[in-house]
């Protein structure tokens, strides 16, 4: 058969590929109008086409990149971009409008840099750098290969650092160390990784880092962690690799965060983690035991009647 498209399970029709990886959607598999169907390699099987893969939902990640092949931009630098006659940037770059490069940066081969993106002086990036409008790359921070900033992320904005004086006032805490940012990293729209007051920010090589999220300064992010949306870290919190925070997970400063856990929504962690844990509720502890928390909770005033009841017989 031909396959002229892609669509979600319920929205696809005849002619296109779907796919099947969480088992809530094993009923609309038997029920879909889509010419074929991604599954597992132990699906049960159904009327239409199956593609058996040993991770359906990657495969079809995979199949999306055939039908929809990214944009290309020509190399080449717009008339009103500015870029100072000290930077130094590799073949093939293009360079939109209204772009300011400033002295002293150094940026690989193939770089794209579209509308209104800034790069602060004395900033360092590899090859194949992606940055999306309005993306802001702050001064002297260190970027690898193969990274993208989507709009409006901000990579080395200041730290947030105040000192009381004696009168009440807050004192600026000057923030120069920089961010440093591993190889295949993406940072999504309007997040912010801050530059700390000493040492460095650092975000390992692999983390995908979703929209609206902070990371604050001094902060280290191991190697393929997942940061997702409105997660938030204070200054200094270390996040080990493989590490899963979902979404508007918090994490109180200079806690520490084991390899391969997992933080569940909305959780806030105050405390370390262990490497592996499953954990919920703020604050975070073992996810079964926040189950049973969350059962309990509607019979609270129930509970709390009985207690005081026994109490007054007392």
């Amino acid at each position: 058969m031909e396959i002229t498209g892609l669509n979600g399970i319920e929205q696809a029709g005849p002619g296109e590929l779907t796919f099947v990886s969480n088992p809530k959607y094993a009923a609309a598999a038997r029920t879909t109008r889509a010419s074929a169907v991604i599954v597992g390699e132990d699906f049960p099987a159904i009327p239409a086409a199956m593609l058996r893969a040993k991770d359906a939902y990657l495969t079809f990640a995979r199949a999306l990149e055939i039908f929809h092949q990214p944009l290309r931009y020509a190399p080449g630098v717009h008339a009103t971009a500015v870029v100072h006659a000290s930077a130094r940037v590799g073949a093939n770059a293009h360079i939109g409008p209204y772009v300011v490069i400033d002295q002293d940066v150094e940026m690989g081969a193939n770089a794209v840099l579209l509308a209104h993106v800034v790069i602060y002086r004395g900033a360092r990036i590899g090859n194949n750098f992606f940055a999306h409008a309005h993306a802001i790359v702050r001064e002297n921070c260190r970027i690898g290969n193969d990274v993208v900033v989507q709009n409006g992320a901000v990579i080395g904005a200041d730290g947030f650092g105040f000192a009381k004086t004696a009168e009440g006032h807050w004192h600026k805490i000057l923030q120069p160390a920089p961010v440093v940012i591993g190889d295949d990293v993406e940072v999504q729209a309007n997040s912010c990784i801050d530059r700390a007051s000493v040492g460095e920010t650092r975000i390992g090589r692999g983390v995908k880092i979703d929209n609206l999220v902070q990371v604050g300064h001094g902060s280290q992010v191991g190697e393929d962690a997942l940061l997702c949306a409105q997660v938030g870290l204070a200054g200094s919190t270390e996040i080990g690799n493989k590490v899963i925070l979902t979404g508007q997970v918090g994490v109180v400063g200079h806690c520490k965060v084991g390899e391969n856990a997992i933080v569940t929504p909305q959780s806030g962690v105050a405390n370390d983690i262990a490497a592996g844990a499953l954990v919920s509720g703020s604050p975070a502890v073992d996810h079964r035991a926040w189950l049973k928390y969350s059962a309990i909770l509607p019979r609270l005033p129930e509970i709390a009647r009985a207690v005081r009841g026994k109490e007054r017989k007392d």
